[in-house]
């Protein structure tokens, strides 16, 4: 996520701005954006930041969710980027940073445009200490589509 802020010029990206990779490759467009607020730099929960913000061993986390989807192609956690933050809601002021209440709504989402072949891992948090989620993880709807070719290389 550091590429992608430094060659957007912000942190706060939405609709025409890219995602790209620890190597500043393209590797997303985003085409549609019903909500323009998301998040480049709380990184992603895991079992060490639930230990020590909230004092809890065990918990689900979107670390942990990244590790177990990618093992099976062979991809060690230590290998897995920090996480693009679709709808977290983390203000950023002089004073501090935190996670607060989302505001997007049911139905809101977010079209981006592969830019190249991916194997792209999804943790839909499973935070219940923070307000990420509104303290209620809810399901999220993935839908993959393959347009037709132009005939153009992207």
């Amino acid at each position: 996520m550091n590429n992608t802020g430094l060659m957007n010029k912000t942190i706060f990206i939405t609709s025409a701005h890219s995602l790209f990779s620890t190597r500043a490759t393209k590797l997303m467009t985003i085409v549609d954006d019903m909500v323009g607020v998301h998040d480049l730099i709380a990184g992603s929960c895991s079992e060490g930041t639930n230990r020590l913000r909230y004092g809890v061993r065990g918990t689900p986390n979107c670390r942990s969710n990244f590790e177990q989807a990618l093992a099976p192609h062979g991809i060690p956690l230590r290998e897995v980027p920090y996480s693009f933050n679709v709808f977290m809601n983390v203000p950023v002021t002089p004073e501090k940073t935190e996670i607060i209440e989302p505001v997007s709504n049911p139905g809101d989402y977010i079209d981006l445009r592969a830019e190249r072949d991916l194997l792209v891992a999804i943790s839909n948090c499973p935070q219940e200490r923070n307000p990420c989620n509104g303290f209620n993880p809810t399901p999220l709807e993935v839908v993959v589509y393959e347009v037709a070719p132009t005939g153009k290389e992207p």
